[in-house]
């Protein structure tokens, strides 16, 4: 018997003792893609003259740092013809415009040129409806106990709009955005909605809300669908559509099959400040 219970043990720490093993996985690297972040935002209130465009690349899957790249020629062109350069500030791969002229519906052209490869995308800078007010619940949520926040506007009748919202609050865990468009409330008041889930720790008085809406255009809403699906802001829903690679409008003209990641998106956003009351 007291051999038998010594075997048990002996099994029972070899066991334990291997659920520590560090296993490493071999996994197939593919050819580095070019990642476009080329978000021009016109916030209400101030010129949105200076933007910034972002240039990096897909890596390994065990690479803790992002590669950037750096020395490619950037522009962006209205269709006036009036051309916008944006310069690297050095070894950043962060490219800036202090002299860009945002106008609502206006379209522009972008043109990425990098190591040998010529991108472009076209798009239009979509306008949004202010922020009207902010209301708070404090009995919101299905247990009737959670913070609520609203920010109410105005959505135009004359036009189909589309909308990207984001929260930004304390221990957020991960940016909470989200799009919409306007089919079912098409030139009535609306609202974006805050409220507290499982991607922050409970709301307190005196936290400080930035809320943020942009206007996107029909093509930006289609992708950023997709795309926050699958990074899971669709709240784990059986329908969320499995991980894949979302293409942009970014296209290269040398090489069509050699597609970059990322959108150039242009949109004017309204942006407002709340304290938890």
């Amino acid at each position: 018997m007291k051999n038998t219970y010594k075997i048990i043990v002996l099994l029972l720490v070899t066991l334990f003792s291997s659920c520590t093993d560090v296993v490493d996985i071999d996994l197939d690297t593919a050819p580095p893609k070019l990642v476009v972040e080329a978000f021009i935002n016109w916030e209400k209130g101030t010129t949105g003259n200076q933007q910034t465009i972002k240039l990096t690349t897909t890596g390994s899957f065990y690479t803790n740092t992002v590669p950037i790249v750096s020395g490619a020629t950037i522009t962006v062109t209205n269709s006036s013809s009036v051309v916008f350069n944006f310069t690297e500030i050095p070894n950043t791969g962060k490219y800036e415009c202090n002299n860009f002229i945002p106008i609502l519906n206006e379209t522009y052209t972008l043109l990425v040129i990098v190591n040998g490869q010529t991108y472009t995308a076209t798009e239009t800078l979509k306008p949004v409806t202010p922020i009207t007010t902010v209301t708070q619940d404090s009995n919101g949520g299905l247990s009737g106990n959670k913070i609520q926040l609203k920010a109410n506007f105005q959505d135009p009748l004359a036009t189909e709009d589309f909308y990207l919202f984001n929260y930004t609050y304390p221990n957020i865990i991960k940016p909470d955005f989200y799009a919409t468009d306007d089919l079912f409330f098409n030139g009535n008041n609306f609202f974006s909605v805050l409220q507290e889930t499982n991607n922050a720790t409970d709301l307190e008085v005196g936290n400080v809300i930035t809320i943020t809406h942009f206007g996107v255009s029909k093509n930006h809403y289609n992708y950023l669908a997709k795309l926050l699906s699958i990074s899971g802001n669709n709240g784990g829903s059986p329908f969320q559509s499995p991980p894949a690679t979302v293409r942009g409008n970014v296209i290269n003209q040398t090489n069509f099959d050699n597609y970059p990641l990322g959108f150039f998106n242009l949109s004017e956003s309204d942006k407002e400040t709340y304290t938890i009351q």
